[in-house]
């Protein structure tokens, strides 16, 4: 009898962990859409990057792990523009930036925390605070996980806001005001024919992140055409400006992006009005940067305007991805042995005006988000070219800004 209920036990066991092994694999992929839902009323018009605010907040979808398609699956309806989104270490609650300027006296953005139930990714407001200035456009997660790290893009500002045990956010722990000389409306690598004006009008942080030691933190401000960079605390959660400073790019080219080459040595800054890559050699010991090469975002022989985007480098460290908007295309490069950047070949977005753009989390797709397309269009990455091939599939979401996966079947 012991015998016999021991073999049943143990294929009751069997069954259960079977079971559990068959809902993991049937938990679904989540993908998480930020959105411009209104314009800033406070801010000036002539903004070309301005949203015309046709979406509804952040806009959940499903998506099939064979085709890439996206279904949609839920709605947290926001009317502040939650345009940058980030998970905390645990991906257990997602961030939104909130580009607004009604928070408290100053005029100030929001970030937002959700808290994600791990069961179908539906998202529950657990609090929002300042940002500090006007208009945050971008959210990071610095490397400790205690602390996100904050652009205000009109506010011309960046803050770092703690995170809490159970993910909410606290009031901030640092806040910088971004200052020097603005650049000229001209940008100095502008393509011919370019009247692409944007940020220099004052100045516009425009991305912030920690390298991946978390010693270092860079900022971009697009109006000072400089990478801003800075020593961090990760108990205070304080920034100190390094030595030096700040790099400098030519005059009106407009840094917006950057990203890091997956051996940290090499980052590659995208310029918004310049239209162009800039490879820079990394210290990671000293927190400074080399430019080493300049290479356009666009085919061969262009002219005209465009304003440049997103830029991400694929996991694998092989090809570069650049957004080019008014051409709507993505610009795909290869990289070489010494992190230097030769034109592949440009892919169609699909949609007006690619904001950003990302993978999923196996690198097979590749989801370009076209802002006045008002949809999110899918690729299929060739991983030994590099290339992008439409699916065919498109997902319709107003104003799409930001996207980030969930993968719910590998979810603590």
């Amino acid at each position: 009898m012991p015998a016999y209920f021991s073999r049943r036990s143990l294929l009751c066991a069997f069954t259960a962990f079977g079971a559990l092994l068959q809902a993991k694999a049937e938990a679904p992929l989540i993908a998480y859409v930020g959105t411009f839902t209104s314009p800033l009323q406070n801010m000036k018009a002539t903004q070309v990057d301005l949203p015309p605010g046709n979406g509804q907040g952040i806009h959940l979808f499903e998506v099939n792990r064979t085709t890439g398609a996206m279904t949609p699956c839920g709605l947290f309806k926001s009317g502040t523009s939650p345009n940058c989104l980030t998970f905390n270490a645990a991906k257990t609650v997602l961030y939104s930036t909130n580009e607004t300027d009604h928070q408290g006296d100053n005029e100030a953005g929001s970030v937002s925390a959700f808290a994600i139930n791990p069961a179908d990714g539906q998202l529950k407001l657990l609090n929002t605070v300042s940002s500090g200035g006007k208009g945050p456009t971008y959210v990071s997660l610095h490397p400790s996980g205690r602390f996100l790290l904050v652009a205000n893009y009109f506010g011309g500002s960046m803050s770092v806001l703690p995170i809490k045990a159970d993910g909410s956010l606290g009031e901030a722990t640092d806040f910088k005001q971004d200052a020097g000389t603005i650049g000229p409306k001209k940008a100095t690598n502008a393509p011919p024919g370019s009247f692409a004006f944007s940020g220099h009008d004052g100045t516009h942080s425009h991305m912030i992140a920690a390298d991946a030691s978390g010693r270092f933190v860079l900022s971009v401000d697009l109006g000072l055409d400089q990478i801003l960079m800075w020593k961090f605390d990760d108990q205070k959660g304080t920034l100190t400006p390094n030595d030096p400073p700040h790099f400098t790019f030519p005059a009106g080219d407009g840094p917006r992006h950057f990203a890091f080459h997956p051996n940290n040595h090499w980052l590659y800054s995208l310029q918004e009005e310049g239209s162009n890559i800039v490879l820079l050699d990394y210290d990671t010991e000293k927190g400074r940067l080399t430019s080493r090469q300049t290479i356009s975002s666009l085919p061969p022989g262009f002219a005209g305007s465009n304003f440049c985007s997103e830029i991400l480098v694929s996991a694998d460290g092989r090809f570069v991805y650049a957004g080019n908007r008014l051409h709507d295309s993505i610009g795909i490069f290869a990289v070489g042995k010494d992190g230097t950047l030769t034109f592949v070949t440009e892919e169609w977005t699909r949609g007006d005006y690619p904001r950003s753009f990302n993978f999923d989390p196996t690198g097979e797709f590749f989801y370009s988000l076209n802002q006045r397309g008002d949809n999110v269009a899918v690729f299929r990455v060739d991983r030994k070219t590099g290339v992008l091939n439409f699916t065919g599939h498109y997902a319709a979401v107003g104003n799409p800004s930001s996207i980030v996966f969930l993968d719910l079947a590998k979810a603590k």
